[in-house]
């Protein structure tokens, strides 16, 4: 059999793992002024991973208090933009379960349901001036807010828009109101807003950045498109970074054979619903639960009900069965680190976003010098998926920060260091004074990066160089690939 034709005989298998697509390109802290350097410790996972707190962390319930410590820098440290990448919020299952009911989910917004948020009332009105604003290709035909009684596949929910909001009114109290980021009269091309082509990720967007920036005039904002999940623009061309996925699905497929476990759960799920197994893993059954769990929903029947309306026992699917296709995912988690084919996947697929972020920094850091720098783009956000921040997270180094749950956050920072001495301003030495912070759902990670990992943190530079950031996109992290650039490294022979 060849490796084409097994591949498409593994997809239906692959697509209950949540960590790699299919087709990535083509599917579409208090408010107080202290400053003080902190450097939180990275998340790890404990040693026998708990699925079902693991599944709560996931769901990402936004009735908790956000904080982060995003805009905290050394004193005399000047923000100078900022870059973020937001995985859209909750939403309905894409997959359904065979002979069981949908969730009953509603997903037309009404500020008098929970979860609810202050901006969740004026946020529905203004987005039905969303006509003023303008709109790239197909996008200002999709619905700027969830608008179905009963959720339809994949929408976004109440859940996720309140997620967003809750995230941009975050940052927007750490960068505007804290460091004045973007001033009230601020101009279009400082605000840059990108979007895959479905509507959870624009809404999602739209709350984030209306949270960001409350009430915001329409005639300024730009929404752009992105036509690959991975965000790479024209450079998507890559034969190589297709070849490592799907080495890295047959190793999946080969882990998940091998678990007995997992198949007696499978069997024992579709012997409960009637079906056959193969037919329940091309359900993907765990998308599905995912949403009972996080709407604390009871998990699905296909009995009839008796006379006192409690389901017979044994017809139902179980915590237990989530359990064990979680605990899975977790374990998948950990071997994909090992393995190593996933961050040769990661650097492909990141690499095009990094670098025009890496491309942004530099202008607006050279703009900085010359106090030119009112037209460059100080605020960037990619509202996206979780395969296209998987791979991103991977191809910094950062696997071990765990698989994005429904709104995760990664933000870039870009700081000016003291003034620099007019010497090295005009020797062109700009770039020993400008400095990068990479956070985590808030979390400082800068030094779990790669680029700066080796960087003493307790040095005369308490942030990492921005010219480990550059050096690293533009030429570092293909070094795992044996490669110098990324051309180089898309069209050669995969082994």
């Amino acid at each position: 059999m060849s490796i084409a034709v097994s591949i498409n005989q593994l997809t239906v298998i692959l697509l209950s793992v949540h960590l790699i697509p299919t087709n990535p390109v083509a599917e579409q802290m208090s408010l107080g002024k202290s400053r003080k350097r902190v450097n939180p410790v990275l998340h790890t996972d404990a040693p026998a991973p708990d699925p079902i707190r693991d599944s709560h962390r996931y769901c990402n319930y936004p009735n908790l208090t956000e904080h982060g410590w995003e805009g905290h820098s050394p004193a005399d440290y000047r923000l100078l933009s900022v870059h973020v990448m937001i995985r859209h919020g909750d939403r309905f299952p894409l997959y359904s379960i065979p002979k069981t009911k949908k969730p009953a989910i509603d997903c037309v917004l009404s500020d008098k349901r929970k979860p609810s948020h202050p901006l969740l009332g004026s946020f529905i009105s203004h987005m039905a001036l969303g006509g003023r604003g303008h709109w790239d290709a197909s996008l200002g035909y999709l619905p700027r807010l969830p608008n179905h009684s009963t959720c339809e596949m994949g929408e976004l929910t109440q859940t996720g828009v309140v997620q967003h909001l809750k995230n941009g009114d975050h940052l927007r109290q750490a960068y505007i109101k804290r460091h004045n980021l973007l001033t009230a009269d601020w101009s279009p091309r400082q605000l840059w807003v990108e979007t895959t082509g479905k509507s959870r990720t624009l809404q999602s967007g739209l709350a984030f950045l209306f949270g960001f920036l409350p009430r915001f005039d329409w005639s300024r904002v730009t929404v752009r498109q992105q036509w690959s999940t991975l965000f790479c623009g024209s450079s998507c061309d890559c034969p190589a970074r297709n070849r490592f996925l799907e080495q890295e699905q047959r190793r999946q497929y080969r882990q998940r054979t091998a678990d007995t476990e997992l198949e007696r759960t499978y069997v024992t799920m579709a012997k409960t619903l009637g079906v056959a197994t193969k037919i329940l893993r091309a359900a993907n059954p765990v998308d599905a639960l995912l949403c009972h769990f996080c709407h604390g929903l009871a998990f699905p029947c296909t009995n009839t009900r008796t006379t006192s309306n409690v389901p017979d026992e044994g017809a139902c699917l179980t915590l237990q069965h989530f359990a064990v296709i979680r605990r899975q995912q977790k374990d998948d988690e950990l071997e994909r680190r090992e393995a190593g084919l996933y961050r040769r996947y990661a650097v492909l697929a990141a690499h095009p976003y990094l670098n025009r972020t890496a491309t942004r920094m530099e202008r607006i850091a050279r703009a900085s010098q010359t106090r030119r720098g009112t037209e460059e783009v100080v605020f960037a956000l990619a509202s996206a998926h979780d395969v296209t921040m998987a791979p991103l997270l991977g191809a910094l180094g950062l696997e071990r920060a765990g698989f994005p749950k429904f709104a995760a956050r990664l933000v870039f920072e870009l700081w000016n260091g003291p003034e620099a001495k007019d010497g090295d301003r005009k020797r062109g030495q700009w770039l020993k004074n400008m400095f990068i912070r990479v956070l985590y759902n808030g979390e400082d990670l800068t030094f779990d990066t790669s680029f700066c990992r080796e960087h003493n943190r307790h040095s005369a530079q308490p942030l990492c160089p921005l010219g480990n950031f550059m050096s690293f996109v533009r030429n570092d992290m293909f070094n795992i690939v044996n490669a110098t650039s990324y051309k180089q490294a898309c069209h050669q022979t995969v082994l």
